[in-house]
């Protein structure tokens, strides 16, 4: 059905692009976009990257995404690929797209209180969302993801409002409901990711040992409730309601899941969470 999570940061976007980004808060981005002229989704196509040297790592960067458990298998703890939450490699623009993320980061985000770069975000997404660990600064591949966000980034200008960034979230008009999130699962969500939510060769688990963790951000339910909305089934034809789409969520995200012991630490200095985009 999904997954995610997740994820995306950068010190080496600003070699990577060569331009100065803006530093903006979560609170604040709408605010700092109002007025700004939104732009068209056109993001180029993976066939275009270029031959040079840069373009052999952006392509690698492309791979890690689509294929992170060939390409980034040392440090990812589950079997999730970054394309299970941020769809068509981060091209979607209903599933947290990446197109454009560069212009919005370097970004202070409440949730660890801090100033994130593009390279913050990717790794926090391996650690939360692929269970792994943290790709090191000057590692080869962090670069390389860095670069394909930036070079899907190119010609968005810093501050721009980006109309797809993040999910489309819904509102779910009564109480949770996770014993109709069950039954709709079992009919129409476990045919691809198994009646024990543990995967099939069709789609990743959505709980379980090599499911995200609790950290993820798929594991919140407004979050996991709009990607559901918005993107299952992957051959659409139909689509859930609103409330089955919360309860699913609910449901899936009540299931065992790996523990990530620094969720403790998130929100810090009386902050909370929101469901800001990516």
């Amino acid at each position: 059905m999904w997954l995610l999570s997740a994820i995306l940061g950068a010190a080496m976007l600003l070699s990577c692009s060569g331009e100065r980004t803006r530093v903006k808060t979560e609170e604040s981005r709408g605010a700092d976009q109002t007025g700004s002229a939104a732009i068209e989704f056109a993001p180029p196509s993976p066939e275009t990257i270029p031959g040079s040297q840069l373009g052999e790592r952006i392509r690698l960067g492309y791979q890690i995404v689509v294929n992170t458990q060939e390409y980034a298998k040392p440090y990812v703890g589950n079997r999730l690929n970054c394309t299970n939450c941020h769809l068509d490699g981060g091209l979607n623009p209903n599933a947290a797209s990446f197109v454009g993320l560069a212009a919005v980061y370097p970004e202070y985000r409440t949730r660890n209180a801090r100033v994130n770069t593009l390279a913050d975000r990717v790794n926090e997404c391996f650690e939360r969302s692929l269970n792994g660990r943290a790709l090191p600064p000057d590692s080869s591949k962090l670069q390389a993801v860095v670069a394909y966000i930036t070079w899907l980034s190119r010609g968005v200008p810093s501050g721009a409002t980006l109309p797809w960034r993040g999910l489309q979230f819904i509102d779910s008009r009564r109480p949770l409901d996770p014993a109709n999130g069950k039954n709709v699962f079992v009919n129409k969500c476990a045919f691809c990711h198994g009646s024990d939510g543990l995967g099939t060769m069709a789609a990743p688990p959505v709980w379980g040992p090599q499911s995200y963790t609790i950290a993820a951000g798929m594991a919140r339910v407004s979050v996991a409730a709009a990607f559901i909305k918005s993107n299952m089934p992957r051959a659409r034809g139909w689509s859930l309601s609103d409330d089955d789409a919360y309860d699913v969520a609910a449901y899936i995200n009540a299931q065992p899941r790996p523990d990530f012991p620094g969720k403790a630490n998130d929100w810090p200095k009386g902050g909370k969470p929101s469901d800001a985009p990516y």
